[in-house]
């Protein structure tokens, strides 16, 4: 694997480690697309710190565990600020 590629997948992985940060914004502060963060850190991670991403798949897992409740959460936002 090209180094710099080594390098974001480790970055990458750090940073929703430290922020519990989703996928998208993850994406969004490296911008890289959500399909190359997630090839990052569940493919890539794993050849260069395993730890590392065992950790991070398990933020992953809980973020999709959740995410249908952040979903609703926003839906409901933005009709609360539709009728104002």
């Amino acid at each position: 694997m090209r180094e710099y590629i080594e390098e974001r997948a480790l970055e990458i992985g750090n940073y929703i480690l430290n922020n519990k940060a989703t996928v998208r914004h993850a994406a969004k502060k490296f911008g890289v697309s959500k399909s190359t963060v997630h090839k990052d850190v569940s493919e890539r991670l794993m050849f260069v710190d395993p730890e590392l991403a065992k950790e991070v798949r398990k933020i992953l897992d809980t973020n999709k565990a959740e995410r249908h409740i952040r979903g609703g959460l926003a839906t409901k936002e933005k009709y609360l600020h539709r009728t104002e």
